[in-house]
């Protein structure tokens, strides 16, 4: 069993910030594979499915996780969803905005530490381990709000502009193509194909 969590915020004030992309790419993956988050896990909305190689020869089930205990409590949510699942940490994979990376660019990561974002260390440390997978999703590099007095909280709780928007929603498509590579262990392939910008 893989548990795919994607970290935002609940409620509609925050349903088209920048830091809910994680939200955003499991909607989409859930979308594209017919799975309805319609279920209940603790603290998270979630979604099963299963995933079937193109040789047929793997079944890999999943689950798609949103938790809905605010970002820098995600790790609160992801450590009841792991119990329950009864797998580690290196069956977890997190998708996440990143500030550093231009927007819509991808990078996967199978450990590291959190680059300041409140909800992969949150999950860091209630799982006590950096051995998860992380889908980065880029939301910097839009000048005309990004300012440098800008508080980095109102950056990410701003919408995108026009422009950013494409940009990400083009990068959130590559991280579903991605998603199942990711998946089925091939890590090393979804980096060959992916990492970069969404142009």
């Amino acid at each position: 069993m893989k548990l795919v969590i994607g970290l935002g915020n609940p409620g509609a004030a925050y349903a088209q910030t920048k830091h809910n992309v994680g939200f955003w790419l499991i909607d989409a993956f859930a979308a594209q594979h017919k799975i309805a988050l319609s279920e209940r896990s603790g603290e998270a909305h979630v979604g099963r499915g299963h995933l079937h190689t193109i040789e047929g020869i793997q079944d890999i089930p999943f689950m798609l996780a949103k938790p809905q205990t605010f970002m820098n409590r995600s790790g609160r949510s992801a450590r009841e969803l792991v119990s329950g699942l009864d797998i580690g940490p290196a069956d977890v994979i997190v998708a996440h905005d990143d500030l550093d990376l231009p927007c819509g660019a991808l990078r996967f990561r199978t450990r590291g530490r959190s680059g300041g974002h409140r909800g992969v260390a949150s999950i860091m440390e209630a799982l006590a381990s950096d051995r998860f997978i992380r889908v980065k999703m880029g939301i910097g590099g839009d000048p005309r709000v990004r300012e440098r007095d800008q508080d980095v909280s109102d950056y990410v709780l701003s919408p995108f502009h026009a422009e950013a928007l494409a940009a990400i929603l083009k990068g959130i498509e590559r991280a579903v193509s991605a998603l199942p590579l990711i998946l089925s262990g091939q890590i090393t392939e979804a980096m060959n194909r992916y990492h970069g910008a969404s142009t």
